[in-house]
């Protein structure tokens, strides 16, 4: 299958100022480090609900792609939903659509992206979705899922009745080693008032999203996701590019948000200089009504 694209306005690159060069650069630790953490929840997922050429899927928050991609290459036609980030929708691209031009739309059934809302993905050529994904983990962040439930509604009606809706969380804190890492950011951003900050897991968090957004329960399931790097380097640029850490740097600064995250992550460098800590994801699956 040769994967085609729906690209809806991304501006084509110009002069780069710092902000822009550091989002790019987070963007590219996300796709290059910290996203293939999550594929045994990819795996897990589209194993248990067979996604192969059959299935036409809708991800929301697509990112850089990548679980886009493994759904591709089960043969699934992809589209992606992206609301802000330029720079991961750019990397989706890449991966995606390697020799297709910049700013250029191209229209086909095979996989698409788009920036914007759920609504941006509605197409009446094409035949509705029976697969929907949101594969971005909440549940360790006070507020990560506001908005999530508006989007899951906003999604519903491009799908079939009846299709499977897929919502992914964080496990429970003693589950999630990295859970302790992630504390750095709830104590330097703490003169923002707790703006980002991190709170353990609770039991129902999907299935209060899910509830909300009116959709019909359907099963769940829980997935070893260990979060391994080959160097303390390159485990505090990975955990960088979650974004988790942003109101931590707006409240100090970047060298001392790097400086406490590679404290906290000591206790997991192993003798042979990679870092190492066990997880547990959580995913939950509803249908549309």
């Amino acid at each position: 299958m040769t994967p085609t694209l729906v690209q809806q306005h991304l501006p084509h690159p110009g002069t780069a100022t710092p902000r822009d060069t550091e989002a790019c650069a987070r963007a590219r630790d996300w796709a290059e480090i910290q996203e293939r953490m999550l594929v045994p929840l990819y795996e897990a997922v589209y194993e248990r609900l067979e996604v192969g050429a059959h299935t036409r899927l809708l991800g929301l928050g697509c990112g850089s792609g990548l679980a886009l991609l493994i759904a591709a290459s089960r043969g699934a036609a992809v589209t992606g939903v992206e609301p802000a980030a330029h720079e991961r929708l750019a990397l989706a691209r890449e991966r995606l659509t390697p020799d297709g031009p910049w700013g250029t739309d191209c229209r086909g059934d095979a996989t698409r992206l788009v920036k914007g809302t759920p609504g941006d993905a509605a197409d009446p050529a094409l035949p509705a979705y029976n697969l929907v994904t949101a594969f971005h983990p909440i549940g360790c962040m006070a507020g990560d899922s506001e908005g999530l439930a508006a989007t899951l509604e906003a999604a519903a009606p491009l799908a079939e009745r009846g299709t499977p809706v897929v919502l992914a969380g964080w496990g429970p804190p003693e589950r999630c080693t990295t859970s302790a890492v992630l504390r750095v950011a709830t104590r330097l951003a703490d003169p923002l008032r707790g703006g980002g900050s991190w709170r353990p897991a609770l039991r129902d968090d999907l299935e209060d999203v899910a509830q909300r957004a009116g959709l019909k329960p359907d099963g769940s399931g829980r997935v070893a996701c260990p979060f391994g790097y080959a160097t303390m380097r390159s485990a505090v640029r990975g955990l960088l590019s979650t974004g988790l850490f942003e109101a931590a740097v707006e409240a100090t600064d970047h060298a001392q948000v790097e400086k406490e995250l590679t404290e906290a992550l000591h206790p997991h460098l192993r003798r042979d200089g990679t870092v190492w800590m066990a997880n547990v994801f959580r995913y939950f699956i509803a249908r549309t009504t």
